[in-house]
């Protein structure tokens, strides 16, 4: 008796649905040439970091628990003696999410985390950088169900880029809108 190998439900309806959908809107010859999600980075500068080393662990912490993977502390590049900083001193914190954990990942944030941002309206269309990627600033990481807001001891952010293997802003957008991502109503 085989066992079926899990796919995340985004998955399958990237597949069955938003393939079909943009082959019909970009008149696409073969659905290879559909662009596709390739990774979601979520990065996290901390404030403070110089002074004091554990609030990399509490980042590192957050990261792993939101995501599920675990985050890595990223480095400086050069010395800075206005802020105090060394060459590879700890600033802040990464994870980069691929296949399954991309797409539960991008499940939870689409419908159970960005609903819970107050006064939500839907997020900005104009972060696309030109090439097909979409970076997504979120202003607090208690949104995230996973964290427990008791033991918070302060309220930071990250940014959470998707990086697609669209050509254009405009086939980014449609298959991040296809994707379920609640953009601002536009009104064209």
């Amino acid at each position: 008796m085989a066992t079926e190998k899990y796919t995340p439900r985004l998955e399958e309806k990237y597949k069955k649905e938003v393939v079909p959908a943009l082959m019909k809107k970009f008149a696409y010859k073969t659905v290879m040439q559909a662009p596709k999600l390739t990774k979601i980075c979520i990065n996290r500068g901390v404030n403070g970091a110089v002074a004091d080393k554990k609030l990399i662990d509490v980042a590192i912490d957050e990261l792993t628990t939101i995501t599920g993977q675990k985050a890595v502390a990223t480095m400086s590049k050069k010395d800075i003696s206005n802020f105090k900083l060394r060459k590879n001193m700890p600033i802040g914190a990464k994870v980069t999410l691929r296949s399954e954990n991309m797409y539960e990942f991008l499940d939870r944030l689409v419908s159970v985390s960005l609903p819970r941002v107050r006064d939500f309206k839907g997020i900005n269309d104009k972060s696309f950088d030109g090439r097909g990627n979409y970076t997504l600033g979120v202003t607090e990481q208690i949104i995230f169900p996973e964290i427990d807001i008791d033991k918070v001891n302060k309220i930071t952010g990250l940014d959470i880029t998707f990086v697609t293997t669209a050509n254009t802003n405009e086939e980014a957008f449609e298959l991040l809108k296809e994707l379920g991502m609640p953009f601002k109503n536009i009104k064209k």
